[in-house]
């Protein structure tokens, strides 16, 4: 299939802001699965409440706009139901720790097959900038305009706490990688955590001294580094990039049809 076959054009223009890193996101994931070459009936996207969940309406093939926060739980009851789909559940810092926080890690736990990919952009978007789990301490917001005090989750620690048996981590401006490491996630067997820090230049990076899309782009380039690599090495204080984990365990799925076929005999 063509590119331009899994996007829903009558949608366009999207909705996001001028810089936003959501787009980047939903260009990387539609070269993915044209590279993969997946027909649309295979493919589902489940979304909950954000900026991030916007890429649901964007794309032409099953889709499902859930409540905040329960789309991974509306995308395993889907899984359940139809296993043979490639299921998709795009997150923001809400859907992904906050209100769905519960059901990111009984998903990790139960290393059921979806990709999930958590975009963070550390901000609240589409509400108006309100601080997240993920925003972190000093980090000015609509809700913390004397800064927040509170620590950030490290969804790469919470997904490994939490048993899942892919986790990954990139960024918007390494927009090769996120191709590279989606395609793997989407190929693994079980649950498939992906993290992409992406910008907003809207509510964060103006009200926090980041600047706009390119300098916060600059400072992923920057401040990142591949895993095991000699600029990893030499300065440990930058954000690890790439594959924390690709275990083989067995697929909550499969294991269910087990359990069902021991219930008929």
């Amino acid at each position: 299939m063509a590119f331009r076959d899994y996007i829903r054009e009558r949608f366009f223009p999207h909705i996001w802001c001028p810089g936003c890193g959501h787009g980047i996101v939903l260009n990387a994931l539609l070269h993915t699965v044209e590279d993969l070459g997946l027909e649309r009936t295979s493919l589902c996207m489940v979304s909950g409440i954000g900026c991030s969940s916007r890429i649901a309406g964007y794309v032409d093939f099953h889709t499902m706009h859930t409540m905040h926060g329960r789309a991974l739980a509306c995308a395993t009851g889907l899984k359940l139901a139809k296993p043979s789909l490639n299921v998709f559940v795009p997150m923001g810092d809400g859907d992904a720790t906050a209100i769905g926080g519960n059901h990111f890690i009984h998903a990790c736990r139960r290393n059921i097959d979806l990709t999930a990919i958590v975009l963070n952009n550390r901000i609240y978007g589409m509400t108006g900038g309100q601080f997240s789990p993920l925003s972190g301490r000093g980090v000015l917001a609509t809700t913390a305009p004397y800064r927040s005090i509170d620590e950030p989750f490290d969804i790469v620690k919470l997904a490994l706490g939490a048993g899942a048996t892919f986790v990954a981590r990139t960024t918007a401006f390494h927009v090769l990688e996120i191709r590279s490491l989606l395609k793997k996630a989407m190929l693994h067997k079980g649950i498939s955590v992906l993290e992409i820090l992406v910008q907003c230049p809207t509510y964060f990076g103006r009200k926090n001294g980041q600047g706009g899309a390119v300098e916060m782009m600059e400072l992923y380039r920057d401040n990142t580094a591949p895993l095991d690599s000699k600029k990893l090495e030499d300065n440990p204080s930058l954000i690890p990039r790439g594959i924390f984990r690709a275990d083989a365990k067995p697929e909550y799925c499969e294991e269910y049809a087990r359990v069902v076929a021991r219930a008929k005999e």
